[in-house]
């Protein structure tokens, strides 16, 4: 996953647009290939990195981690670290990242109903 450079234009006109447009200052935060899916495997609930992995078998983990990394920092996913041997990690959503649960369940319907009329052209 590379940054985008702060001096170029591309990194101008996407921090314009996302202090402008409050739709995509959202879609930034949840735009990301994995960002969605981690979401909503953690809308249920609690999991530990191993079982994330597992229901994601595609992704790397040096990508899980950069990914819930981001979701950290953008505040949408908490860590928690238990202080055991060996060591437990658990990730959450947020209170913020929790008020996505009602926009993940509008994107699915939005994404089956799409899905249909493509398959009738």
């Amino acid at each position: 996953m590379t940054k985008i450079k702060e001096s170029s234009t591309n990194f101008e006109n996407k921090q314009a647009l996302s202090s402008e447009c409050m739709e995509v200052y959202a879609a930034n935060l949840i735009g990301g290939q994995w960002t969605l899916a981690i979401c909503c495997y953690l809308i249920n609930g609690k999991l530990r990195f191993g079982e994330l992995k597992k229901k994601l078998p595609n992704i790397t983990e040096r990508m899980l981690t950069l990914q819930l990394r981001k979701l950290e920092e953008n505040k949408l996913v908490k860590r928690t670290v238990y202080a055991e041997v060996p060591p437990r990690v658990e990730y959450e959503l947020t209170e913020s990242g929790q008020r996505l649960k009602p926009i993940l369940g509008m994107l699915e319907k939005w994404g089956k109903e799409h899905q249909l009329l493509m398959a009738t052209d």
